[in-house]
């Protein structure tokens, strides 16, 4: 069993969703980074998103925008966020690590090489924005055969029909994004996410995370009573960029990430149990 298949296995025991961090591999820079990494499991982590930096990032927001370009400037390339997740592996073996981008590194890097080397190094699941189904054969052969999961994504327009292509060889959970747009610039409406959740399950019993547009522990909890997992992107990275920009030091702008994983960690966690004991 793959570490993410493992840990929504415990999750579904539990009854509970998951939480799911995304953080910008090297914003503002590689010591910020790793020393981030190695704390949000503690910080109620149950598998982290980690974003791979590019130069044009079409489905991001303008914190995550922002990040990469940060990221990019302190000199972040895809073999040293390889060298992130190996460095995690030597402490943490149980937290599923998904990289999340864009297809043009990956190609300038050798896709073949790439997929042994992500799985080489505890990487445990791919979502490559940029590649719909149809195209990314290229990619979801070689990591199929080193264990990665090809984690597709739906939205609020994919009709049934384009459900059915977007299942079909997705692996690992579904990327449902909550909202028509690109990340962090809109709030999102729970009851038409849950709607489409449930029109999701009605063709597959993959796990589903829900993204985009959630940036507060009360919209991560209302999104965690009916779905698998809640991502959280910008708002982390803009918690970060705020410390950075005020001239904090590593380890503030680092506890304020973590301070606000575990207010969110919690809401995720809780969620559920509150509804259970509601009058």
């Amino acid at each position: 069993m793959s570490r993410i298949a493992k840990r929504f296995s415990e999750l579904k025991a539990a009854n509970r969703a998951a939480f799911v961090p995304f953080v910008t591999a090297g914003d503002p820079d590689g010591d910020t980074t790793e020393a981030l990494l190695a704390r949000l499991p503690e910080a109620g982590a149950d598998l982290i998103e980690l974003g791979v930096p590019f130069s044009d990032p079409m489905a991001d927001g303008p914190a995550i925008q922002a990040s990469s370009q940060r990221a990019l400037r302190a000199g972040m390339t895809l073999p040293k966020v390889l060298d992130f997740v190996r460095r995690f592996r030597t402490n943490d073996m149980a937290t599923p690590i998904v990289l999340m981008g864009y297809y043009n590194p990956i190609h300038a890097f050798g896709t073949a090489r790439f997929a042994g080397e992500a799985a080489a190094a505890g990487v445990d699941g791919l979502i490559t924005v940029d590649l719909p189904p149809e195209e990314d054969e290229v990619l979801r052969t070689p990591a199929a055969a080193h264990g990665l999961d090809i984690v597709r994504l739906a939205t609020p327009t994919s009709d049934a029909h384009r459900l059915q292509t977007i299942l079909h060889g997705a692996a690992g959970f579904l990327y449902y994004v909550s909202i028509a747009g690109v990340t962090g610039t809109k709030a999102i409406a729970a009851s038409e996410v849950e709607s489409a959740l449930a029109r999701v399950r009605a063709q597959s019993a993959i796990p589903l995370a829900v993204g985009f547009g959630i940036r507060t522990p009360e919209q991560a909890a209302q999104i965690a009573r009916f779905a698998d997992a809640v991502v959280v992107g910008s708002a982390i990275v803009s918690c970060m960029a705020d410390a950075e920009k005020s001239k904090q030091t590593q380890a503030v702008v680092v506890d304020s990430a973590l301070r606000l994983c575990r207010d969110l960690a919690k809401a995720v966690h809780g969620a559920r149990a509150a509804v259970r004991v509601a009058p």
